[in-house]
């Protein structure tokens, strides 16, 4: 017989939109069946997924809403995970890429969902590989993830990511120092954006001289791009997806990005049996006693 939960996961597989958003909100929260749902997802290859990542104001959703169009008319399916700032107050997504996409909502072959960070560091949210397998288990052609922003800190998006494409404007030409050594190691794409403004071709010329010195078996395309006209779009498609066609092996950094996470599960998961009130009411007690040692005090706690 089957459960509600193998209901939703076939659901998924046929690309139901509401079924994958159902899905997606109990993960993220972790509902009632959240881990029967994560054991039945396959490591599925068919959706590539692109992060589209930069600093705030670099036109992230724009450059979005233009891939869209594009590969709209190449008879793509797409998924956008939307990474919002979360609320102070709840905790939710704000929701303003949704809002700025608003005329894809109703599109049949486009799948938005906006998420919340939570706080989580490193521009995604804490439960966005989760959220990204049960996407792919639909039958999308291109999963794209768009950042809250980056920064030095911010690098999970190389690993989460098949293709990292990072956006910048003429405004950020200082920026560009401050960010050198993190864009360089997650970039695969460099997109100048509003590239008909004062400064751009200072900063397209910058970032060509930066990818050329950083350059190995291959150099970082730089593309400018005018993301509200469509301009430079069709040219980003394709470095895209020559990159795609490039990669035959698991990049360093997805690896890296996946161990992490073993990690973070494995210690939620030896973590599942400690009440925090005993630990706290069993330390106030401890605490008094002339020779406590927290580090004796923790070994004997987790060895009853």
């Amino acid at each position: 017989m089957l459960t509600h939960i193998d209901t939703l996961y076939q659901q998924i597989q046929q690309g139901n939109f509401a079924a994958i958003a159902r899905a997606i909100t109990v993960v993220e929260n972790e509902l009632d069946g959240y881990e029967q749902l994560l054991l039945c997802l396959h490591q599925n290859r068919r959706a590539r997924v692109i992060g589209i990542t930069g600093p705030p104001g670099a036109g992230k959703s724009t450059l979005v809403n233009a891939l869209l169009h594009h590969w709209l008319k190449e008879n793509k399916k797409i998924a956008v995970i939307a990474v919002d700032p979360s609320s102070p107050f709840n905790y939710g997504a704000l929701l303003g890429d949704r809002i700025r996409m608003s005329q894809y909502y109703t599109n049949p072959n486009i799948y938005i969902r906006s998420i919340a960070t939570r706080g989580a560091l490193g521009g995604l949210s804490a439960k966005i590989i989760e959220i990204t397998d049960v996407i792919k288990e639909a039958p999308f052609d291109i999963v794209l993830v768009e950042t809250v922003g980056v920064g030095q800190s911010e690098v999970e998006i190389a690993g989460l990511a098949d293709c990292t494409v990072v956006t910048l404007v003429p405004e950020a030409g200082d920026e560009v120092q401050t960010l050198k050594a993190g864009i360089m190691e997650i970039a695969n794409v460099f997109v100048v954006n509003k590239a008909d403004r004062d400064g751009a071709e200072g900063l397209y010329r910058n970032l060509r001289i930066l990818a050329h010195e950083k350059a190995t078996d291959r150099e970082i395309p730089v593309i400018k791009t005018v993301a509200t006209t469509g301009e430079g779009i069709a040219e980003v498609a394709t470095e895209i997806q020559q990159f795609l066609e490039r990669q035959n092996t698991l990049p360093e950094k997805h690896l890296h990005l996946l161990t992490q996470k073993c990690w973070q599960l494995i210690q939620a998961h030896r973590m599942k049996g400690i009440d925090q009130n005993q630990l706290r009411q069993q330390l106030s007690i401890a605490i008094t006693s002339e020779d406590f040692n927290l580090y004796s005090f923790t070994q004997h706690f987790l060895s009853k």
